[in-house]
């Protein structure tokens, strides 16, 4: 039986058990239809983190109001829908559709009368490929000016425990952060034990935000930003916040993503201009759309250009211009693979989108947790024992943690090794063919034979008598996800990156 479905029987067995308690069975009833649900996936993190923008980036459309407007206080759902649509959901319990409106070409919800400390939340369905798998919730910045703002947030990732039941109500979390502060360190603390429970924080990748910004604009901006990420990473990884951190420069990648060929040509004027004239037109924003400079191409359109791309962002692609991207389609696969939005999407993809089962049951698993603490019935306790049981065997999130002690280079194994064992685990995705190596036409038979060889490779490695204990450890993960790749073989297997976030990278507009 499935992790979900275990999950499942368990929540089963708790509604009888919990038959006379109202308001238990209807948190049974929300747990049930959020397992049928896509994964929950929230972006955090403190205000002008680049929230908003990350997520246009990672759907590939402008679906997301960037400006400081009523819609950004609010804590907004993105789901995936036939036609685009706003609902606020109001304190008196309406429900009350918002116009999209677009400004200047940028696009807001128009609240009306509303204002946002009458809104408990936004409901936005739109089409698109990457939320048909995963649902993004974007949330007001944290440690905010508005207490209220910042209460919002926490109450939806890390609520009290008298709030229910103290489980978050999303699955994974993608923190931004442009610094490494006490108040990221305490929240980020906060949401690990909300979304792990007793298991640690699980789900959870930081993100150097805005990442271009860091370098003033230089050429050399993601290099320092990838510095930093490391910095952070480490010290993230090595207290346990998080799985993995990654720098990533949001509003390139957007530009990337949603490229127009009339920016291409501007940007192909521009790498024709004198190095010296355009350095000096780069010098500030309001400089380059000065309408007395670069008469070639228009004010307006070098101040939009400005307002997407951000100064390195020009830099870059002027210079990848003059290297020899020829087309709006070369240009923009160039930059989406210097903006970091490519690995993000992939970690996204491979530990939250393939895992989303098992991050639902292990949110289910939780809720339940709590439920039956507080009912005093012998039947409770025990059903408990068997929920904290299944909670500490779910063998997904023990390769999650190995994976991060990977990534933050705690394994004593030689490279090639390394490698073999972060794919064996999940770390390239976690179809059968993809953790062994192999072609994914590859047949079931020699699927199963090199399944059975990796178990009987890992498993001599963790019987060594001078290995060491954590490594050990690892070593028998490798074999428990080589044998569960026999066990599963006469299961059918989805084909993994085909609507997650990754799916439609290789285009500009995705």
């Amino acid at each position: 039986m499935a992790g979900i479905d275990r999950a499942r029987s368990l929540l089963d067995a708790a509604r009888g058990v919990l038959a006379d308690d109202p308001r238990a069975q209807g948190e049974l009833d929300l747990c049930e239809h959020r397992m049928y649900q896509p994964v929950r996936v929230a972006l955090a993190g403190s205000l002008k983190a680049g929230k908003s923008t990350l997520l246009n980036a990672l759907v590939g459309q402008d679906i997301a109001p960037t400006d400081a407007t009523e819609c950004t206080r609010v804590v907004t759902w993105y789901r995936s829908g036939r036609s685009p649509s706003v609902t606020a959901h109001v304190d008196d319990g309406r429900a009350v559709p918002i116009p999209v409106t677009r400004v200047d070409g940028r696009l807001g919800f128009d609240f009306g009368h509303l204002t946002a400390d009458r809104v408990d939340h936004l409901d936005v369905e739109w089409p698109s490929r990457a939320l048909q798998s995963t649902t993004i919730v974007d949330t007001p910045g944290t440690a905010s000016l508005s207490t209220e703002l910042s209460d919002s947030t926490i109450r939806l990732l890390a609520p009290r425990a008298d709030e229910h039941r103290g489980q978050s109500g999303v699955d994974a979390v993608v923190y931004l952060l442009r610094s490494l502060t006490a108040t990221d360190t305490a929240m980020l603390r906060r949401i690990g034990t909300a979304i792990g429970g007793s298991s640690g924080p699980l789900g959870v990748i930081g993100v150097v935000s805005r990442a271009d910004e860091l370098g003033a604009g230089r050429m050399d901006a993601m290099i320092s930003a990838q510095q930093i990420a490391g910095r952070f990473a480490g010290e993230l990884e090595r207290t346990g916040l998080c799985q993995a951190v990654v720098p990533v420069a949001g509003l390139l990648a957007l530009a990337a993503r949603t490229l127009r060929e009339v920016e291409f040509r501007a940007l192909a004027h521009l790498a024709s201009t004198p190095g010296p004239e355009l350095e000096s037109a780069l010098l500030t924003v309001d400089r380059f759309a000065r309408p007395d400079i670069l008469p070639h191409i228009p004010a307006a359109l070098r101040r939009s250009l400005a307002e997407r791309f951000g100064v390195f962002g020009i830099r870059l692609a002027v210079t990848l211009v003059r290297f020899g991207a020829t087309s709006s389609t070369a240009l923009a696969a160039e930059l989406l693979e210097r903006s970091g939005l490519p690995e993000l999407s992939a970690i996204i993809d491979t530990q939250f989108a393939q895992r989303a089962d098992e991050l639902k049951s292990h949110s289910a698993l939780v809720t339940l947790d709590h439920l039956l603490a507080a009912c005093a019935s012998t039947r409770a306790a025990d059903l408990r024992v068997s929920v904290r049981r299944e909670l500490a065997d779910v063998h997904g999130f023990r390769e999650l943690r190995v994976l991060t002690t990977i990534r933050g280079g705690g394994l004593d194994l030689p490279p090639d090794q390394i490698a073999d064992l972060s794919r064996l685990i999940g770390g390239s995705g976690i179809d059968p063919a993809t953790r062994l190596g192999l072609p994914a036409e590859t047949d079931a038979p020699t699927v199963r034979s090199t399944a059975i060889e990796a178990a009987r490779t890992w498993r001599s490695l963790a019987d060594h008598p001078l290995i060491a204990p954590d490594v050990a450890s690892a070593c028998q993960v490798a074999v428990r996800s080589a044998e569960g790749i026999v066990a599963r073989l006469d299961e059918p297997q989805e084909v993994a990156g085909t609507t997650g976030f990754s799916a439609g990278l290789h285009s500009p507009r995705g």
